[in-house]
């Protein structure tokens, strides 16, 4: 069985992380996705975050009614409960690593299981700065939303240094777009590069301040949560 594994703040699920996780599936035949809210981001620990719960509950109304879609606790706080402070928590130390959250994920799953982690080209940029980045690649493939702008050399050049290829390996695919398959020795990643979508918490917190709909950017069941809660107001 193939499973993916979808980590982010998600504050909120808006339709381009939907985007990502629909052709995640249908390019590795994917039979689930887990959403997986982290409590305690590890590059995110500064900005303001809506409570757990909160995030939580928009990624099960966004998935509601979709077979391959399962929100996930693989990172909730032992407790948390929904709090009318406009959704704002106070974390705990202990940030939320990838690593651990996929080995923890994996002592459920069978050998024959494949793991597939889902992530965005921007974020994954920055994967060589994250906690045990080289583990990470050995545990599991990649499946990266690439968009305008990136070559398969970025990809390959955003690896640990000790899964980088050398520079002359990788400059004859500076001009080529990031599609397709790349396979090195340890690291297998898959490229999307037709389902971004400028879509950002940013825009849809924006939206809220300017009173405008937010359909745009997530489902109508997580626009009226947003609504009725009076998550982003001030922020």
């Amino acid at each position: 069985m193939n499973i993916g594994l979808f980590g982010g703040t998600f504050d909120p699920i808006h339709r381009g992380h939907l985007a990502l996780a629909r052709a995640a599936c249908e390019r590795c035949k994917l039979s689930r996705v887990l959403f997986v809210p982290a409590n305690v981001p590890p590059h995110k620990q500064a900005q303001p975050l809506s409570a757990f719960a909160h995030r939580y509950a928009m990624i099960a109304l966004a998935t509601a009614g979709v077979r391959d879609f399962a929100p996930s606790l693989l990172e909730a706080p032992e407790e948390f409960e929904l709090k009318s402070d406009r959704g704002k928590t106070t974390r705990p130390e202990k940030p939320n690593y990838t690593i651990d959250t996929v080995l923890r994920l994996k002592q459920s799953l069978k050998k024959a299981d494949r793991l597939f982690l889902l992530i965005g080209i921007d974020a994954f940029t920055d994967i060589a700065k994250w906690h045990q980045a080289e583990a990470l690649f050995r545990e599991c493939e990649f499946v990266v939303a690439s968009r305008p702008g990136f070559s398969l050399a970025d990809v390959a050049n955003a690896l640990p240094a000790s899964l980088r290829p050398r520079q002359e390996v990788t400059r004859p695919f500076q001009k080529q777009a990031a599609t397709g398959d790349l396979l090195l020795g340890g690291v297998t990643i898959h490229l999307l590069n037709e389902v971004y979508q400028p879509v950002s918490s940013t825009a849809i917190r924006q939206a809220v301040a300017a009173g405008k709909p937010l359909t745009r950017f997530v489902e109508p069941s997580v626009a009226d949560y947003i609504k009725k809660t009076g998550l982003y107001k001030g922020r």
